[in-house]
C-alpha cells in the first residue's frame, strides 16, 4: 500500500486556524515553504477547546469565532502603551445605553469618550447585541487598572462588564548604571560554584561571596545567573534549570543553611544536629559530579529542623505579610510540594480527586497537611529573604546593576504550575522546534505551553506574577528563547516535532507586561534571540528597550567573523554560552569530541573537525590582524583576546564566564541529550579537569587577565610559557 501524502487543510480550516492565531504555513531551515497539514491543524485547535474534528464542526466553530467577542459586555483585557487612545468596543442589549469607566491603581476613576460610530446590532443567541465605541484618555498612567461598563439593564453575564487594563511604557529605559555607559559582568551556572561552606551544590551564601570578589577584584557590574526556578521537593530532582516546576518560585537547594536566622534560636541539639549533616554534606563538595538528590536529603533534613523553631514576632508579621503578598499563588505552590512529598510524582498518576487543584479533596489535604504546606511555604520566604540580602549585598560591594536572574522557557508537564494553572496552560501539545540542521527530526522540550486565549481571560496574572518574582531585588532579567513570546511551536501529543504548529501570542501585551514590571523594578530586560529570528522581531524587541543577545562564535558575515564595530548596541555580548564548552574547551573542539561520542554528529567526524578548525582559524587571525593576538600564541591567550575582541563593540553589556577564568573545559550541557551526558551536573573545574573549589577559584591567575582584556585594558597577547 502506497503511502499517502498528509490532507492539506481545506480553506474554511485555513480561516479557522488563522482565527486563533495558529500558523498555517513556515518557512523551514532550508528557505523550503512547509504547509502545516490539516492533522496538526486539528490537532492544535483541540488543545484550544475548538471543536475541529469535522467539517461541519469547522463551519460552526468559524461562526463562533466570529459572534465570541459580541457574547461579552467587554474584551477579557486591554494592553496599550502609555500616550496610546485605544478604542474599546462594548457590547450591550440593542438600545441599551453603556458608560465606560477607568478605575486606575490608586482608586481613582477616569471616564472613557463614546465615539459616534454607527455599527449595525446582530442576533448573538436570540437577542440582538448592539457595539459601542470608546476611546481611552491618553493621558493614563502606567499600570494595572481596571475598565467598568455600567449598562441601563442588568447585564447577562455581569462577569463580563469589567477588564482588566494594563497600560505600559513605551519603551524601557536603560537604568541608571547602563544609561550612564558600558557595565561589564560575570555569567555563571551557581549550582556548579561550590566552596567549603557549600553542600554540595552552590547556594545563595556562595553567589554573595563570589558577586563580591568579581565587584572588588575584577571590577564586575553584575552577575548573571543561571535560572534559580524551583525543581521537584522530591527525588529524583530535575536537573535542568530550564525545566523547572514552576517560574514563580525558586528552589531551595540554592538556600544557605548556616545563614536562616531561627538556626540561632535552636537549642543545643538541634544545633549539633544540623553541624552534622552540614558535615555530610560536606563531603558531596568533592564529588566528580553533582549530586542535587543528596545534597537536597540533607540540607532539607536541617531545614525541617530550623523549621520547627518558633519565630519572634518581627520573624512572624514578616512572614505573614509575605504570604499575604504571595496570596492563592503561594498557597498552590506549597500544597502541590505537600502533596508530592506524600503521593510522589507525577501528580497524573495521584488520586484523580488530587489532580484538581480547586478540589474537595485538594482543601481537606491542605488542612490536615497543614504543617508540611507550611514548611513549604516558610521554605519560599527564605528563599526571597536571602536572594534580597545577596542582591544588596553585592550592591554595596561595588555593583552597578547588581544580580541579573534568568528567565526559563517553559516549565515541566509534571511540575507545580502543570497542575496549579490548569486554566491558563495548555494540555494535549508540548513545546518544541521544527526540524533544523542540527536536529532534522525536529524537537520536543516537553514543556505545555501558555494558552494565548486563557492569558487574557486572566488579566495576564499569571504572567506578570511570574515576571514579578523574578525581578525583584534583581537589576534585570536575561529571558531565554524570548521570541517564544511571539510565537511557539505547538507540538500535538502522539505526533513527531515535525508534525507541529507556530501559535501566535500578542507580543504587544506580554513585552509590554514585561516592560511595565521590569520599569517598577528599575531593571534591565535582556532577550535571548540567538538562532532563526525574524528580523521584525529583533526590530520590535529593540522598540521597546529589551536588549539583544549577541554569543561571539555565532556573529559572522559572509563566513567571517563579524567586525566589533558592527555589533549590536543594546545587547549583552559575550564569548561563549551555557549550550557551548567553555572557551578552553571550544578552542579544543570539545563541542565536536562530545557529539562524536554520543553518535550525535550529521557528517563525518573528520568534516566536522576540520570545518570548526577553520572557522576558529578565521578568528585566530582575525584577532592578529587587530592587533590582538600573537600569531604563535596558545589557547589561554586567545581566550584573553576574544574577550578583548569584545571590548571593542559598542555593545552596553559585555558578560565574561567564571568558567573561562578559571580555564574550564568541559560543557555544562549539551543540547539534544538527557542522561547520555551528565548535563547541568558538571561542576566547576580548573584546566586540569579536577572540581575547582570557589575559593581556589578566587584566586586563578587567568581572571584579571580576562577582566582587564573585557574592559580594553590590555595590549597584545603573545606567546605562552
Amino acid at each position: 500500500m502506497e503511502d499517502r501524502p498528509p490532507a492539506l487543510p481545506s480553506p474554511a480550516l485555513l480561516r479557522l486556524a488563522a482565527a486563533h492565531g495558529i500558523g498555517t504555513d513556515y518557512w523551514d531551515w532550508q528557505g523550503r515553504h512547509v504547509p502545516v497539514t490539516a492533522q496538526s491543524l486539528r490537532a492544535v485547535l483541540r488543545a484550544l477547546d475548538v471543536p475541529a474534528g469535522t467539517d461541519e464542526e469547522v463551519t460552526a466553530s468559524l461562526a463562533e469565532a466570529e459572534v465570541a467577542p459580541w457574547r461579552r459586555t467587554l474584551p477579557p483585557t486591554v494592553v496599550c502603551r502609555e500616550g496610546w487612545t485605544p478604542r474599546v468596543f462594548v457590547h450591550v442589549p440593542h438600545g441599551t445605553g453603556v458608560t465606560l469607566t477607568v478605575e486606575l491603581e490608586d482608586g481613582s476613576t477616569r471616564e472613557a469618550r463614546q465615539v459616534d460610530r454607527w455599527v449595525p446590532p446582530r442576533p448573538v443567541g436570540g437577542p440582538l447585541v448592539g457595539e459601542a465605541t470608546f476611546e481611552l484618555p491618553g493621558d493614563l498612567p502606567t499600570g494595572w487598572h481596571t475598565l467598568h461598563a455600567a449598562t441601563d439593564v442588568p447585564a447577562p453575564d455581569p462577569a463580563t462588564t469589567t477588564a482588566t487594563l494594563v497600560v505600559t511604557p513605551r519603551r524601557l529605559d536603560l537604568p541608571g548604571p547602563l544609561a550612564a555607559g558600558r557595565l561589564t559582568g560575570l555569567m555563571t551556572q551557581l549550582y556548579q560554584v561550590r566552596s567549603a561552606d557549600s553542600w554540595g551544590v552552590g547556594d545563595l551564601g556562595d553567589l554573595r561571596t563570589l558577586s563580591a570578589w568579581a565587584a572588588e577584584e575584577l571590577g564586575a557590574e553584575f552577575v548573571l545567573v543561571n535560572p534559580l526556578h524551583a525543581a521537584e521537593p522530591v527525588q529524583p530532582m530535575e536537573p535542568s534549570p530550564y525545566l523547572p516546576t514552576t517560574r514563580r518560585f525558586a528552589n531551595p537547594i540554592y538556600l544557605r543553611v548556616g545563614d536562616v536566622p531561627e538556626l540561632a534560636a535552636a537549642d543545643a541539639r538541634t544545633r549539633a544536629e544540623v553541624a552534622r549533616l552540614a558535615a555530610e554534606a560536606a563531603a558531596l563538595n568533592d564529588a566528580p559530579t553533582i549530586d542535587r538528590d543528596a545534597a537536597w536529603s540533607l540540607k532539607r533534613r536541617a531545614l525541617e529542623l530550623a523549621h520547627g523553631v518558633p519565630l519572634d514576632p518581627e520573624r512572624e508579621a514578616a512572614y505573614t505579610a509575605y504570604r499575604s503578598r504571595q496570596g492563592e499563588g503561594l498557597v498552590r505552590f506549597a500544597t502541590w510540594c505537600a502533596l508530592a512529598d506524600r503521593h510522589g510524582l507525577p501528580w497524573q498518576e495521584w488520586p484523580a480527586e488530587l489532580r484538581d487543584p480547586e478540589s474537595a479533596a485538594v482543601v481537606s489535604f491542605r488542612e490536615a497537611e497543614a504543617d508540611l504546606v507550611d514548611l513549604h511555604s516558610w521554605l519560599q520566604w527564605l528563599l526571597e529573604d536571602q536572594r534580597g540580602a545577596v542582591h544588596h549585598a553585592v550592591k554595596a560591594a561595588g555593583m552597578e546593576l547588581g544580580v541579573v536572574h534568568d528567565l526559563a522557557v517553559g516549565v515541566s508537564p509534571r511540575g507545580a504550575d502543570a497542575w496549579g494553572l490548569p486554566h491558563a496552560l495548555a494540555r494535549g501539545v508540548t513545546v518544541g522546534a521544527p526540524p533544523d540542521q542540527f536536529n532534522q527530526l525536529g524537537q520536543d522540550w516537553s514543556q505545555p505551553p501558555w494558552r494565548p486565549d486563557r492569558l487574557a481571560e486572566l488579566g495576564y496574572a499569571p504572567f506578570r506574577d511570574m515576571v514579578r518574582s523574578a525581578l525583584r531585588d534583581s537589576g534585570g532579567l536575561r529571558v531565554d528563547h524570548v521570541i517564544g513570546l511571539f510565537r511557539l511551536w505547538w507540538v500535538p501529543a502522539g505526533m513527531s516535532p515535525a508534525g507541529g504548529a507556530y501559535v501566535h501570542y500578542d507580543h504587544e501585551a506580554l513585552l509590554g507586561i514585561l516592560v511595565l514590571e521590569a520599569e517598577r523594578a528599575g531593571a534591565v530586560v535582556i532577550g535571548e534571540d540567538l538562532g532563526v529570528v525574524q528580523p521584525e522581531a529583533r526590530d520590535y524587541l529593540l522598540e521597546r528597550g529589551v536588549l539583544g543577545t549577541s554569543i561571539l562564535w555565532f556573529e559572522s558575515e559572509d563566513g567571517r567573523p563579524l567586525p566589533p564595530e558592527q555589533y549590536r548596541r543594546l545587547c549583552l555580548a559575550s564569548v561563549t554560552t551555557h549550550d557551548l564548552p567553555p572557551t578552553a574547551g571550544y578552542l579544543e573542539l570539545e563541542h565536536v569530541s562530545i557529539r562524536e561520542r554520543l553518535g550525535l554528529l550529521t557528517r563525518p567526524v573528520a568534516e566536522e573537525r576540520a570545518a570548526e578548525l577553520e572557522s576558529i582559524d578565521g578568528v585566530r587571525q582575525a584577532l592578529v590582524r587587530r592587533g590582538l593576538l600573537d600569531p604563535r600564541a596558545g589557547p589561554e591567550s586567545m581566550t584573553v583576546a576574544l574577550h578583548a575582541w569584545l571590548s571593542l563593540t559598542p555593545s552596553r553589556m559585555l558578560g565574561m564566564a567564571l568558567a573561562d577564568l578559571v580555564g574550564d573545559r568541559r560543557a555544562v550541557n549539551q543540547p539534544g541529550t538527557e542522561d547520555e551526558y551528565p548535563n547541568w551536573r558538571v561542576p566547576l573545574a580548573g584546566a586540569d579537569g579536577r572540581p575547582l573549589s570557589l575559593e581556589r577559584a578566587m584566586g586563578e591567575d587567568l581572571a584579571p587577565r580576562i577582566a582587564e582584556a573585557l574592559r580594553g585594558r590590555t595590549g597584545r597577547e603573545g606567546r605562552e610559557g
